[in-house]
């Protein structure tokens, strides 16, 4: 099922997609022609790359005993990016520089791709400790310095 922080953090159309992909993958195990069309018309050349992660199995959610989650996305450079779907974050610069800076886009390809693997149930999954989790977030955190 679908993270219920997205129905807060997207607009109601999207949402709306997502849901209706989940029912339909839930119903045939794929997603309808029709959906992916709505898909490339909402997102444009981010659908395509994110369904390409996805087809990847790129995405990762990692959680830890506290319930706290990130997802770990690996990009198509090979960089592995950090995005906290909760509050609609992404460590990537498309994110920053398109979806905060200039709103073009309402998610970059790795918040997408988190999105689409959660419909098609493909995300990969880790569980760590706290400390484990700290030290990916700071590490990330480092490497945008």
């Amino acid at each position: 099922m679908l993270d219920c922080a997205m129905a807060v953090a997207l607009p109601a159309v999207v949402e709306e997609l997502l849901s209706e992909m989940a029912a339909a993958v839930q119903e045939s195990a794929r997603i309808p022609d029709e959906h992916l069309l709505s898909l490339k018309f909402v997102f444009g050349s981010s659908a395509v790359q994110a369904l390409d992660l996805v087809d990847r199995q790129s995405i990762t959610l990692i959680s830890s005993p506290s319930g706290r989650r990130v997802y770990q996305v690996l990009g198509s450079s090979g960089k592995t990016y950090t995005c906290l779907a909760s509050c609609h974050y992404c460590s990537c610069p498309a994110f920053a520089f398109s979806v905060l800076r200039k709103s073009d886009s309402l998610l970059c390809k790795h918040l997408l791709a988190i999105y689409l693997s959660q419909v098609t149930r493909t995300c990969q999954q880790l569980n760590v400790s706290d400390k484990q989790l700290t030290d990916i977030l700071l590490t990330e955190k480092k490497q945008e310095a």
